[in-house]
């Protein structure tokens, strides 16, 4: 997944993740992962927290269960 900063640089970032019933996410990289299925919180890691404005980073995750797309919310502490 992608995470873009918007007109203004930001120090931080915060992804939830709400995934249908069933579906688990096992591994995570660049980022920390909390939460317990259905829904998960990825927030920013040591190395990509700060985003200069419309700067992006990446992080990505793998799951198990049926493929489905998250219902995401995403802030700036």
């Amino acid at each position: 997944m992608t995470v873009t900063a918007g007109s203004a640089a930001i120090s931080a970032w915060t992804v939830k993740m709400t995934f249908p019933s069933g579906v688990t996410v096992t591994q995570l990289w660049n980022g920390t992962l909390s939460g317990s299925p259905p829904t998960y919180t990825v927030r920013n890691a040591d190395y990509n927290g700060a985003l200069g404005a419309r700067a992006s980073t990446q992080f990505g995750f793998l799951g198990g269960g049926n493929a489905a797309t998250p219902a995401l919310t995403c802030t700036s502490p």
